[in-house]
């Protein structure tokens, strides 16, 4: 069985395992996204055009119809697909390099956009009447999705293609901003995961994103969007109505998606956030880990800790996880309140307990992939210096306020 061939059987499964809930999302889901409001106007406004789109496998409806089929079933003309991390069907493992290609199902060409290029030739949009993206984010920076739309917005506007964005909701929701901003790319170099505008968390959709982005270009894209219906910013994912869909790999629940913000810190340093394993970011742990102490020591609102052990495996999602085959003590956080979760505090508070109570415990590659994730090093400086995790929030206090009042023009609900 080739890869090819293994990826279809793979999705056939996921769908098969996901038509109970998405038919039942479908019987009154509270929130349509973009995608929805286009087949609803047999799709307006991109019917007549030809159309690029930017996808992953978290791009369906409500209904549970991947972009693609939906589309093309209203009258759109596709003619070229595009991928983001993950590969456009969401298999590819965190950090693989994806080629370009051709759609097995469509035989519409593939271009890549985490390979060996992040941003669109002028090649790759020749033809195109409108580039469309409907992407699922996670509602933090480090999440890559925004920054490739940031990428292809940069494109469209050297290129005079404009940009639709099919609009999705922020699954952590839209009032939640935490954390610092990302520092002069004199200090930290940018990349995918830390060039998106604003705090750390940001609490803006796919489409508020682009638009923040936009008004601040000096060459402006002509981009508009298609909202969502029904979605407000105190919205989690739970109050949607929608099913879960992985958008990548490891990101598996909505309750890991709150939890994400905070635990995928743990993935710069010498601890596992838990891939490899089957809960990824709401599993952490390390051979060495003092579990019952920190679990007693982190308390964080909205969260609950509970010690456990586990052996991260090694599987298609996270071919060599931290600690492969090794048993871990770890801690199971659990979401015992999703208004009140302060994700990246829990991430605060567990690196500054883990380093107190663990001789073992140690920034990767000397801290500079930490740097790189978060986007300062700032907070890492700030660990190490013992600063508490009251005072590491107090700081971002102001660049947050700031921050609130520049997106506010941009703001879609």
């Amino acid at each position: 069985m080739n890869r090819e061939q293994e990826w279809s059987r793979r999705n056939f499964l996921a769908a098969s395992a996901l038509l109970p809930s998405l038919a039942r999302a479908a019987e009154r889901p509270r929130v349509l996204p973009g995608l929805d409001r286009v087949v609803e106007q047999k799709g307006a406004p991109l019917t007549g055009k030809r159309v690029g789109l930017l996808v992953h496998a978290a791009s369906l409806t409500a209904d549970g119809r991947h972009a693609i089929d939906a589309l093309t079933g209203s009258g759109v003309k596709l003619v070229r697909l595009f991928g983001a991390e993950h590969g456009f069907r969401g298999l590819a493992a965190a950090g693989e390099k994806v080629d370009d290609g051709v759609d097995g199902k469509t035989g519409l060409p593939v271009i890549s956009l985490y390979g060996r290029k992040s941003k669109p030739s002028p090649e790759d949009l020749l033809g195109l009447d409108v580039f469309v993206v409907d992407l699922q984010d996670a509602g933090v920076r480090f999440y890559t999705f925004a920054a490739t739309m940031m990428h292809c917005l940069d494109a469209c506007a050297e290129a005079g293609v404009p940009m639709v964005v099919l609009d999705r909701p922020n699954p952590i929701g839209g009032r939640r901003v935490e954390g610092p901003l990302s520092a002069p790319e004199s200090e930290v170099p940018r990349s995918l995961v830390n060039m998106t505008p604003g705090p750390l968390v940001h609490g803006l959709t796919m489409a508020e994103i682009a638009r923040v982005v936009n008004a601040d270009r000096r060459k402006k894209a002509d981009l508009s969007a298609v909202a969502l219906a029904g979605w407000s910013r105190e919205m989690t994912w739970a109050d949607t109505g929608l099913p879960w869909v992985n958008p990548s790999p490891n990101l598996r629940s909505a309750e890991a998606c709150l939890a994400y913000p905070g635990t995928c810190l743990i993935e710069g340093t010498t601890a596992t956030e838990g891939r490899g394993t089957d809960a990824p970011f709401l599993k952490i742990g390390a051979p060495w880990l003092k579990s019952v102490e920190l679990a007693k020591a982190v308390r964080v609102p909205g969260f609950a800790l509970e010690p456990i052990t586990f052996t991260p495996r090694s599987s298609a999602a996270t071919p060599s996880p931290k600690h492969l085959d090794i048993p871990c003590q770890g801690l199971q956080v659990r979401v015992v309140d999703a208004r009140k979760v302060e994700a990246y505090r829990l991430g605060v508070t567990l690196l500054i307990e883990m380093k107190k109570l663990h001789s073992e415990f140690a920034w990767l590659r000397d801290g500079t992939g930490f740097d790189r994730l978060v986007g300062t090093g700032a907070l890492r400086a700030a660990i190490d210096r013992g600063d508490s995790a009251d005072a590491i929030v107090a700081a971002d206090a102001p660049a947050i306020e700031a921050f609130r009042k520049s997106r506010a023009p941009s703001l879609l609900y």
